[in-house]
Formats: structure tokens, C-alpha cells, sequence
């Protein structure tokens, strides 16, 4: 646990706030993660497109590049505008969604939450964290699940919201994925550029 606290705080430096509060002390240090430090220099279009990118795929608990660009792929393929695409295909992972559903506190247990087994998507065990969930899915927390400390913790904290695209039944631990969200309705903390994301991939 103290490893993961550890690694959230050094990220949240090296790209400023990802998950928490705006006013994080650790996001405003003006120097970048590391032993000594270095003053922030100013980037280029490729470094910045690439921080944008980290920043993105670590907001969704760190996604692997493998799975990270088969996304730009998919999005680019999709109609529509691709930068929107993507920001609808990552907040479709079931482990975004648990996490976004309040059942565990972070994006971290949430993948592990599934991998164990203790969600269920339409009354059926699904332990795969990137599946993608499908509008009208319902996801909940499988019955021997309910009683966890993490869960429970999560459950009754009032410092993140449920987004409009969630309809949680917080008595049922259950969550309905209404709608497919845009970029406008994500309750991001901090600025994501997604569009900076699709130039480098397009580079």
C-alpha cells in the first residue's frame, strides 16, 4: 500500500494533479520527481504531446502502450472525432467504471477488485479490467465482496461524485452504465488534453 501512495505522489509531481484535490501540495512543487529534482523546462510539441499522454494513460491506472495505442487505433477508426472516441473507449473499462462507481477508493484496487473476481457485469463474474462495458450494462459487487472494509470505506466517502453516466444503487452495490460519456462529462481534476494524445500518435 505504501508503495502504491508513493508512486500516486510521484506521478501527481511529474504531471500535477491526476486524482485528488486541486489545491494538492505534491502537484505545485516546481521540480520533477526524482532524488534531487530539476526545474521544469519548457517542452517541446513532441514532449508535451507525449506528458499529455502519460498523463492519460496513468489517470487510468496506467495503462500498458500495447492497450493505450490499440485504443488510438480503434478511435481513429470510429466516426466522430477520435480525441472523443478515446475518452469514450477509456472510461468504458470496467475497472474505470468500479472506481468510478465509488466501490473502491482508487483506480489502483479497482483493477485488483477485478481481477479477484468480485465484480460482477449483467449477474455474470467478470475478472477482466479492461472489458469493455456496454451502455445499459449493469456492473456490481459480488455478494462476498459487499462486506469488504475497502468497500465499505469507499462506499460511504463523500469526496468524489458519481458522474451522470452512472446510475448507482449504493444499497444494491450497483452501477448502470447510462450513456457512453463525451469529454465534457468526465470529473477530471486536472486539465487532459486527449487531443494532444491522438497528434502523437498521428506524428
Amino acid at each position: 500500500m505504501k508503495s502504491i501512495v508513493s508512486a500516486k505522489k510521484k506521478k501527481e509531481r511529474q504531471y500535477g494533479t491526476i486524482w485528488g484535490a486541486a489545491n494538492s501540495s505534491v502537484a505545485k512543487r516546481e521540480y520533477a520527481p526524482g532524488q534531487h529534482g530539476q526545474r521544469r523546462k519548457k517542452p517541446t510539441d513532441y514532449g508535451t504531446q507525449l506528458s499529455a499522454k502519460q498523463k492519460l494513460k496513468t489517470y487510468y491506472g496506467n495503462v500498458s502502450e500495447k492497450q493505450f495505442h490499440k485504443y488510438y487505433v480503434e478511435a481513429i477508426r470510429r466516426s466522430g472525432d477520435a480525441a472523443e472516441n478515446l475518452i469514450g473507449i477509456l472510461e468504458s473499462r470496467l475497472d474505470n467504471l468500479v472506481y468510478k462507481a465509488k466501490f473502491v477508493p482508487t483506480v489502483f484496487a479497482a483493477r485488483q477488485f477485478v481481477n479477484h473476481g468480485h465484480v460482477t457485469v449483467n449477474g455474470k463474474k467478470v475478472n477482466i479490467p479492461s472489458y469493455m462495458v456496454k451502455v445499459g450494462d449493469v456492473i456490481e459487487v459480488a455478494s462476498k465482496a459487499k462486506q469488504m472494509p475497502l468497500v465499505i470505506a469507499a462506499m460511504e466517502s463523500s469526496n468524489r461524485d458519481f458522474p451522470g453516466y452512472l446510475e448507482v444503487d449504493s444499497k444494491k452495490f450497483s452501477a448502470k452504465y447510462s450513456y457512453v460519456p463525451k469529454f465534457d462529462d468526465v470529473p477530471y481534476a486536472s486539465v487532459m488534453e486527449p487531443n494532444l494524445v491522438i497528434e502523437f500518435y498521428s506524428r
